[in-house]
């Protein structure tokens, strides 16, 4: 009993220590591409729009910018 106890949270460790990517959108990327079909998914490896524009020619796709891509705010100026 107490080996299978080790081999259940053993288990349960494995299974909490690695990441989870359940977003449709992927937050290291700032463009993403949409691909309409039957099959519709979005492409988040993109760097800008220009590279996802040129890589949807010819496909049923569009280019968007990313909402979860996190964006890199001003430095605050100091007051005088």
């Amino acid at each position: 009993m107490r080996r299978g106890s080790f081999i259940l949270l053993a288990v349960g460790a494995l299974l909490v220590s690695a990441p989870a990517r359940a977003q449709t959108y992927d937050p290291s990327y700032p463009v993403c591409m949409q691909i309409y079909g039957q099959v519709g998914y979005f492409d988040c490896r993109y760097t800008s729009m220009e590279q996802c524009r040129f890589l949807a020619v010819g496909r049923s796709a569009s280019c968007v910018a990313n909402p979860y891509f996190p964006q890199q705010r001003a430095a605050p100026r100091a007051r005088r």
